[in-house]
């Protein structure tokens, strides 16, 4: 769904992605993780033809981002951006939804049936005013709108910034399930138990490099390549390490609950 081949780009001067190459099988769900200013966001702005290499290539969904207008991309990718302010452009629920919908569908019939069907699924009103409802309800929306239209690449950028609990699982339920349909989702986030829970793979990008790309189990315990990144592990992850034997296979609080019961057997 997307490959990178030596790509870097560079603005004012400024190098941002340095000689990055990767690959994203379709259906996978990614997390790009990394430090502030490692380059995440203009990543995956490379991703959907906001922006353009200053060398090598990028493809997506097998078009050349350098090659095809944007809004050709823009037929089958979703882009959450981290502020849902700068997305909404509508004054009403319904209309912010349907603006999403004839972006990409001509049929008025079609387009009305799928925007009173995500504002069920969402439980949105759609006589709401999109500027009256909290930080977590906007970015509800600003998801129903990109989920509406089905798109077939999902780029999410800290899609749970600002969200308390409840809005986090909420907002990382729907991301799932899309993927579970098929969807590809590349996730930017700094969250890394949101990342544990729900990517199946990570990169870790550092000062615009890309350090490693692979099995989210295996990365979040890399603490030496996690440090070199600047980040921590999860914190039940954190913990296992520091426990040691018996424990290192615990992911979650479950699987810690699990391992202390076995350990309190054995020691009887």
């Amino acid at each position: 769904m997307i490959c990178f081949e030596n790509v870097s780009y560079s603005t004012s001067g400024i190098d941002i992605i340095n000689n990055v190459s990767f690959k994203l099988k379709k259906g996978c769900f990614t997390a790009l993780i990394g430090a502030n200013g490692a380059g995440k966001s203009t990543l995956a702005r490379l991703c959907n033809g906001l922006l353009k290499p200053t060398s090598g290539s990028v493809s997506v969904g097998g078009f050349d981002t350098a090659l095809v207008r944007t809004s050709r991309i823009a037929k089958f990718t979703g882009f959450l951006f981290q502020n849902p302010d700068r997305q909404i452009c509508k004054n009403s629920v319904r209309d912010e939804i349907r603006f999403s919908l004839e972006c990409v569908i001509e049929d008025k019939t079609e387009i009305g049936i799928r925007c009173e069907k995500t504002l069920q699924e969402f439980s949105l009103n759609g006589d709401r005013d999109p500027f009256s409802m909290s930080r977590g309800e906007r970015q509800r929306l600003v998801l129903a709108s990109i989920l509406a239209a089905e798109p077939e690449l999902l780029l999410l950028d800290e899609p749970t910034t600002g969200l308390d609990y409840r809005e986090c699982m909420h907002i990382m339920e729907c991301v799932s399930r899309v993927n579970k349909k098929g969807a590809t989702v590349l996730m930017v986030s700094h969250d890394m138990e949101v990342v544990q829970d729900f990517a199946s793979e990570v990169m870790v990008l550092n000062d615009g490099s890309l350090l490693a790309h692979g099995r989210t189990k295996d990365i979040i315990r890399n603490e030496p390549l996690l440090a070199r990144a600047s980040l921590l592990p999860p914190q039940i992850t954190e913990l296992a390490i520091r426990l040691g034997g018996g424990y290192e296979n615990a992911v979650t609080v479950d699987d810690m609950v699990l391992s202390v019961k076995k350990h309190i057997r054995g020691a009887e």
